[in-house]
């Protein structure tokens, strides 16, 4: 009978009918089950979209598939995984006014008008990506500055950490917000003093006053986000992302392409906050839908706001702002309570904290929720982006995810060295710190604040240091990690903090066949080519996603 099995097993591993796709002629690597490198030179795809068999080298392929694929020798490796990004925000930041690449006020002032003559039906002007640290200013811009190119209608943009927004008068004057406006809890009105007049600047809870005027999309306008977001995160690699901060009508877009056919990349969910969760999953985590490409896993909230804002919650006040130390934009009851809310139906929580104090609060909720919510909850610190060393232990101690973003170490090293001062620095984007306590490590990009980049991110992450090669031997350096360890932060642990483990994120016999050809070996080219990487194709689920023309 044993041999019985044995025979009908290897059958069955070899029939035509489970061959659907043989991709062969690879230099393919993917991680090993100790975080090692397997190398291997061509993968056997099921019609079901999942790996049938990994071939090396000398192993004879199958004598009949349905689909035979020449990789003419270039590089596979696994779809990666975005940890922390915002689909429909990288969607409408693509079909809305970009200012990340401005250098100016005057460069912003001249885009911002060209864009509104360019689109005069639009009862708004939206955008978003400005950084007054980029602009040199030393100070945010003001309604005047906004006024001064476009006076006749309202217009409302948004930072690039997304934590702010920039509105002229007319914006200011469609959401009511005047000298008599209160600063709402966790937010801040910027004001001209004296008088206390909006200055045109709202910060962290305060957007609010003014994005629930903006007119919303139409659902096909986010089917269309939808569409462009799926095209630029497969063209950098990304075949699954986890999503911070889905909205009902989010989810109800990604069920549209869902029952379309036209999700072609995976979403791992995380409502934006407790009522969104409800109405979304209802009892609990949704099923994973759509041969695993989307599930909603949990709850993302928030602890605090945005180093660059001055949002983030320091123990210490700002270096280069003594008078404050930040917004907490959710109190540690409140924060707690909403996460009790979540754990208790078994939805992950994702928490965004981003200063020390806000770190050191969501560990203090963790280590008290677990005493009631036992099992395997995965709690994730979502940024984790300044930790006061004596609790970076506590990450491993309390089986943490840190969910982290390279780039934002290259993108905000001068600013948060101003920020911070030289003696918080030594807990800033530690990397290699907060992996060395045991927390599981995981990679994103934050997108649409940074381009959702991996090979970006991976440069980072192995060097710590920016497209121009600054600083010379890296920025604290000692936090480095080694290649390894960031593909491994954007792949297997990636699908590990997605409650995605076993289904996607390695490429091994029975997980799907999500994977990338590319043009050069990332764990063996130079570190300054690294981040210039092209993606040549990206397959999700056995087929051909995307392609670069």
């Amino acid at each position: 009978m044993r041999a019985l099995a044995a025979g009908a097993a290897l059958l069955a591993l070899s029939a035509p009918a489970l061959a659907d796709t043989l991709v062969d002629n690879v230099d393919g690597v993917t991680l090993d089950a100790t975080g090692g490198i397997d190398h291997f030179t061509g993968l056997l795809v099921g019609d079901d979209g999942r790996i049938v068999q990994v071939l090396r080298r000398g192993d004879p392929r199958p004598g009949k598939v349905d689909y035979l694929v020449d990789g003419k020798g270039r590089v596979l490796m696994p779809g990666l995984i975005d940890s922390h990004a915002h689909v429909m925000g990288v969607g409408f930041g693509a079909l809305t006014l970009d200012l990340s690449e401005t250098k100016s006020l005057a460069e912003a002032q001249a885009r911002i008008a060209a864009y509104a003559r360019q689109h005069p039906d639009r009862p708004w002007i939206l955008g978003r990506g400005w950084n007054q640290e980029l602009w040199g200013l030393g100070r945010f811009p003001t309604a005047a500055e906004l006024d001064a190119v476009v006076a006749d209608k309202p217009v409302w943009l948004t930072r690039v950490d997304g934590h702010a927004g920039w509105a002229n008068s007319r914006a200011l004057a469609a959401a009511g917000v005047t000298a008599l406006s209160k600063d709402p809890a966790g937010g801040k009105i910027e004001r001209i003093a004296p008088g206390g007049k909006p200055a045109g600047v709202l910060v962290d809870a305060a957007t609010a006053l003014v994005e629930r005027k903006v007119p919303a999309p139409r659902p096909e306008d986010r089917d269309l986000a939808l569409a462009k977001a799926q095209d630029l995160l497969l063209a950098r690699g990304v075949t699954a992302v986890a999503d911070m901060g889905t909205t009902i009508e989010d989810w109800q877009a990604y069920r549209r392409a869902g029952d379309t056919g036209t999700l072609r990349i995976r979403i791992m969910a995380y409502a934006g906050g407790t009522e969104a969760m409800e109405l979304i999953g209802g009892p609990g985590p949704t099923p994973w839908l759509y041969d695993d490409r989307l599930r909603l896993n949990g709850v993302k909230l928030y602890a605090d706001g945005a180093l660059g804002s001055r949002g983030a919650s320091l123990k210490a006040p700002y270096a280069d702002a003594p008078l404050t130390r930040g917004l907490r934009i959710t109190a540690d009851t409140a924060l707690k309570n909403m996460m009790s809310r979540a754990a208790l139906d078994r939805f992950q929580v994702a928490v965004h904290a981003i200063g020390d104090e806000a770190n050191a609060a969501v560990l203090n909720a963790v280590e008290d929720l677990a005493q009631t919510y036992k099992g395997d909850r995965r709690w994730r610190i979502e940024h984790a982006q300044v930790i006061d060393p004596v609790d970076i232990p506590r990450l491993g101690k309390l089986g943490v995810i840190a969910s982290m973003q390279p780039v934002h170490q290259t993108s905000d090293r001068t600013m948060a060295e101003a920020r911070l001062g030289p003696a918080r620095l030594a807990g800033a984007y530690a990397w290699k710190s907060v992996q060395a306590s045991g927390a599981k490590l995981v990679f994103g990009s934050d997108a649409p604040v940074e381009l959702p980049d991996p090979f970006a991110g991976l440069a980072a992450a192995v060097t710590r240091q920016g497209p121009d090669g600054q600083p010379f031997g890296g920025w604290q350096p000692q936090e480095r990690v080694t290649r390894e360890e960031a593909l491994a932060a954007y792949t297997v642990n990636g699908a590990y903090a997605g409650f995605a483990e076993g289904r996607f994120g390695r490429l091994v016999r029975g997980e799907r066949a999500d994977f990338l050809l590319v043009d050069r070996d990332p764990l063996l080219t130079a570190p300054s080519e690294l981040r210039e990487t092209k993606v040549l194709q990206a397959w999700v689920n056995g087929r051909l996603a995307w392609e670069a023309k």
